[in-house]
């Protein structure tokens, strides 16, 4: 029987090995026929997805980090790293009001280097890229989504019962939140609400009232309002959502086309490499609307092993949470499973047409460097969690169980 931490590793070692093979699938290209030749020679070959191909593709790297990353996070000692580095619920909270805003400060300031010329890299109009040397292309939102579930996590441990109280403990975590959702909102809605929504579960968790949350929701959801109505692309994706056949062509495209290529492999699906809307027809479909590829060529019952593996691991992650005594460990393991369930639920909405068009990965699948590494890093450390909870169970449990005598040894 596999350890909780072991189930872990091998729901993430095959969703990254189906993904390498779903993104170099989805990236498959028709060459056109020359000018000039026509009969038998104007048939182009079909395109063959080679497993040397795959190997040797630019995703396996990104696997291959991705688990190396995963591995060393999962040797990490959390629990002396915890004892040492996480102060005291006795700590005075100017204190942490100082490391607080020390993190944000640094996260933030990641966060505004994509508006640094130079650094910046835009595509589809959108701004969430930095350009670095031999690392290549790094979204500074995807390492502040990760990064933020240890500053809070921390605040919150340390914070205590403290963190009950509105003013001197819940708003100052509200307004690192709050001010770290808005900058990413700027350039991308999803991830900053997804930023949002994760780290208040995190809280919620941790101790903070929901009474107090529901006194901030209105002034939340007027800041998401804001963010949509001043923006006339997110509001024409609001709008197509509702209908998206009154601009099949503009604002509407994606979603009609994401539906089409979900319904296109129905229940057997067209088979690995032979979908066809990939060619041209359904955007960003080695990205965000990879699951949508998956339907087409895998039918019903590669989508439905899709959604398996999520709630495998979302039910192994409550396990761990569960057995975890250290409370900055398990504020850590609520907020990466708020993270990755939250960022896999939205996903799946929105390519089934069940929500807005919305251009949010896939965690483990989606093709992005930077996130699979990030995600398999944040989960390698929750295996470490789940090692330091099975360590300090073995060393609690009595040797021989006070129910039953010890056995007399046989006689010679």
């Amino acid at each position: 029987m596999p350890t909780r931490g072991q189930t872990l590793f091998l729901c993430t070692l095959a969703l990254l090995v189906i993904g390498v093979v779903m993104v170099n699938s989805a990236g498959l290209t028709v060459s056109p026929v020359p000018e000039g030749v026509a009969g038998s020679d104007a048939v182009s070959s079909e395109p063959a997805l080679g497993t040397a191909d795959v190997i040797t593709s630019r995703s396996s790297v990104y696997t291959a980090i991705a688990l190396l990353a995963m591995a060393l996070a999962a040797a990490l000692p959390v629990g002396k790293l915890a004892d040492r580095l996480i102060p005291p619920t006795h700590t005075p909270v100017g204190y942490l009001y100082a490391l607080l805003v020390f993190g944000v400060i640094v996260l933030g300031g990641l966060l505004l280097l994509v508006y640094v010329p130079g650094l910046r890299r835009t595509v589809n109009y959108s701004t969430r890229w930095i350009a670095l040397p031999v690392v290549g292309s790094v979204q500074p939102s995807e390492i502040v989504k990760w990064a933020m579930i240890p500053v809070i996590a921390a605040y919150a441990a340390a914070m205590g019962p403290r963190l009950g109280r509105l003013f001197t403990g819940l708003i100052p975590a509200l307004i690192a939140v709050g001010l770290i959702a808005a900058v990413v909102v700027l350039e991308d809605l999803g991830t900053g609400v997804l930023i949002a929504a994760a780290l208040s579960v995190l809280l919620l968790a941790a101790g903070a009232k929901i009474i107090h949350y529901l006194a901030f929701t209105p002034l939340a959801a007027l800041g998401v309002i804001a963010a949509i109505v001043e923006s006339p692309y997110r509001l024409a994706r609001i709008t197509s959502f509702f209908n998206p056949f009154a601009d099949a062509r503009e604002s509407g495209y994606q979603m009609i086309q994401s539906m089409v290529t979900v319904a296109g492999g129905g229940i057997p699906g067209r088979g690995l490499g032979h979908g066809i809307q990939k060619f041209g027809y359904l955007p960003e479909d080695t990205t965000d609307f990879l699951f949508a590829v998956i339907c087409e060529e895998a039918g019903l019952a590669g989508a439905t092993i899709i959604i398996a593996l999520y709630l495998v691991m979302a039910w192994t992650l409550v396990g761990i949470i569960r057995d975890q005594t250290t409370p900055v460990l398990r504020y850590f393991t609520v907020g990466v499973l708020a993270t990755l369930l939250g960022q896999a639920m939205i996903n799946l909405i929105v390519v089934t047409g069940l929500g807005p068009t919305k251009g949010i990965a896939l965690p483990l699948l989606s093709s992005g460097g930077t996130g699979w590494v990030l995600t398999a890093a944040s989960l390698g450390i929750v295996i470490a969690i789940d090692r330091d909870a099975r360590s300090k169970r073995a060393a609690t449990e009595p040797l021989i169980s006070p129910d039953r005598p010890p056995r007399r040894p046989a006689m010679a």
